[in-house]
């Protein structure tokens, strides 16, 4: 399928995990992809494996806790290409909190709302303008099975700013229905992702890993994969008329908590 044909899309964060594959599976679909990064090392590496999977994508490098970055990197954006189609918030993290409530200090709760939260918000609002101008956009919010049913591992920060993404979410779904934009959210559970191996590796031992994909419905932990096709989705012009919503992609854990 080749469903972004002609579609401009913008990915942050996605110089690895979620980010990274939601990249790949647009481009592979014929999105002309940027992508955005802290991490330098790892944007090149990602761009570098892009062309290995024959797809091109453009990277670049800022801090998107940084208004001024994320305004002038929209508009670069903006310039080169004529439109922004889609935007996939995908930054976030528990950032290695303590998962503790009471051990969490007042700099935690403010650098994972400002991981989580604040970076899509600068970035949505210096979209918007460019979607509402070609009256088309997507916006994917990447939340968590943390933020709908909280978690004794991310952390109450992390739980927090997810449950807030989601209502974001329904807030721009109101706003910016009328100007032909959607707005979604992708609420993960323990993907495979390499850095969520580390932190289920430090967290659980075998035979707990074990009794969680015993749990799940369909009996396996996610995949990088299964998230990308669900964002793919929800990106693409076939979502026209899912706004607003959250969408589960968990295996069916959530009916086992």
């Amino acid at each position: 399928m080749r469903r972004f044909e002609n579609r401009v899309a913008l990915i942050t964060a996605a110089a690895s995990g979620l980010g990274q594959g939601a990249a790949y599976r647009l481009a592979e679909e014929g999105a002309r992809v940027t992508i955005w990064d802290r991490d330098a090392a790892a944007l090149e590496t990602a761009l570098e494996e892009g062309k290995q999977r024959g797809v091109r994508i453009a990277g670049r490098r800022l801090d998107m806790l940084e208004p001024a970055q994320v305004e002038a990197a929209v508009a670069e954006l903006a310039a080169r290409e004529g439109r922004i189609d889609v935007l996939i918030n995908n930054i976030g993290g528990s950032l290695q909190v303590p998962f503790r409530f009471l051990e969490q200090s007042e700099d935690d709760w403010e650098r994972v709302m400002g991981t989580n939260v604040t970076a899509c918000v600068l970035t949505t609002r210096a979209v918007i303008p460019v979607m509402r101008k070609g009256g088309y956009g997507r916006i994917v919010n990447m939340g968590s099975k943390a933020g709908r049913f909280g978690s004794l591992f991310a952390g109450a920060p992390y739980v927090a700013a997810k449950g807030a993404m989601q209502a974001f979410t329904l807030q721009i779904a109101q706003e910016f229905g009328p100007d032909g934009i959607t707005c979604n959210t992708i609420c993960p559970g323990a993907i495979l992702t390499p850095r969520v191996k580390r932190f289920l590796a430090e967290r659980q031992s075998e035979d707990e890993r074990a009794r969680v994909v015993a749990s799940i419905p369909v009996r396996r932990q996610g995949r990088v994969e299964d998230v990308a096709a669900a964002i793919a989705y929800l990106a693409s012009e076939e979502a026209g008329f899912v706004t607003g919503a959250t969408l589960d992609v968990n295996g069916g854990q959530a009916m086992s908590i």
